[in-house]
């Protein structure tokens, strides 16, 4: 274990799936998706470029299945986030009994469109996953260089990036086991971007290792020199991007925290307190309508919406300044425990 980060490894005993900690970077863009097609373009071939193209090997096609990612589907990948006003584009690493280290997902809407249901709460988002090997490697300061780049051509309204439970967090068996352990370490996200993306619109999710603001949410904030003047903890950097934009780092490391150790992360819980105002709380999430991968026949399908709003009421209250850390972890309400097998605490 890190002393920054815990080390996890889950595999599920029906698919064996692997949830595992690393990092994520999402980006929520409210712009109708072929406005910035050729962006995403650029900010999926950065990705490429510095992960290594070769450890793709899967694609979702238009029925919504993994195809092999050949010389065919590296083309209709391309041709699909250029040319459809409503993509979805996932890339995967093949199969290997191995904890998924890789992942690229975007979800783009025509929100422009007065003829679709389309509520001012939707997003175009992109997310990229990096394993904590990943970070140990090359060290935060060329993480933070690549979320850079990355969020450079983005025209994002937020962004979040921080460590994270990868993998499939929607697939029965893992709701159980991800929950003792999100209450521990508080700053590791449990991400649905898909989710997020139908109910985030312009606001953000909340303070993470990276938080990035575009418009209008850092306009709403009194912009980049009256959030210097607001969030002043060792450690914690505001610097001014292009187009009216920001980061905000907290500290030179992610971390997730551990409540148990006593390490309930200052610099988190400043941030949520005084540039918190705009953070999303929590949104319904559209259980079965979101989920990428249907449960194996005969298999208990977890209430997952038991687990997330646990979650965000305990991260509010472990965030929030003055915090009582005492008192027992909140008990799930109603999700099923299935097999798990844990190889590493």
């Amino acid at each position: 274990m890190s002393e920054r980060y815990p080390r996890i490894r889950l595999r599920t005993r029906f698919g064996g799936y692997w949830i595992h900690e690393g990092l994520r970077l999402d980006f929520y863009m409210r712009r109708p998706h072929t406005q910035m097609a050729r962006a995403v373009m650029r900010s999926m071939d950065t990705y490429l470029d510095a992960v290594g193209a070769e450890n793709f090997a899967l694609y979702v096609d238009d029925e919504g299945d993994f195809q092999e990612l050949d010389a065919e589907g590296w083309a209709f990948t391309r041709r699909h986030l250029l040319e459809d006003p409503w993509p979805r584009v996932i890339l995967e690493e093949a199969s290997t009994g191995a904890p998924e280290r890789y992942q690229f997902e975007y979800y783009g809407r025509r929100i422009d469109d007065p003829e679709l249901p389309v509520s001012a709460k939707h997003a175009c988002v992109a997310s990229f996953w990096l394993p904590s090997e990943y970070l140990e490697e090359h060290g935060p300061e060329r993480v933070r260089a690549l979320a850079l780049e990355l969020a450079a051509p983005l025209p994002f309204c937020s962004g979040n990036v921080g460590l994270a439970f990868l993998g499939p967090n929607d697939v029965v068996g893992v709701t159980e086991e991800i929950r003792e352990r999100c209450f521990r370490y508080p700053g590791m996200d449990i991400p649905d971007v898909v989710s997020f993306a139908y109910n985030i619109g312009t606001r953000v999710r909340g303070p993470s290792w990276l938080t990035f603001l575009g418009q209008p949410v850092l306009g709403e904030l009194g912009g980049v020199d009256a959030l210097r003047a607001r969030l002043h903890s060792p450690g914690t950097t505001v610097q001014d991007l292009d187009g009216g934009r920001a980061v905000v780092t907290l500290g030179e490391w992610p971390e997730a925290g551990d409540i148990e150790q006593g390490r309930t992360l200052p610099a988190y819980r400043a941030a949520r307190s005084r540039a918190g105002a705009l953070a999303l709380r929590r949104a319904p999430v559209r259980q079965g309508l979101l989920s990428r991968r249907a449960a194996p026949l005969g298999a208990p399908v977890p209430r997952l919406t038991s687990l997330r709003p646990q979650r965000a009421n305990w991260s509010r209250k472990v965030l929030a300044p003055g915090a009582g850390l005492s008192g027992p972890v909140p008990k799930s309400t109603g999700a099923r425990k299935v097999p798990v097998r844990a190889l590493s605490p």
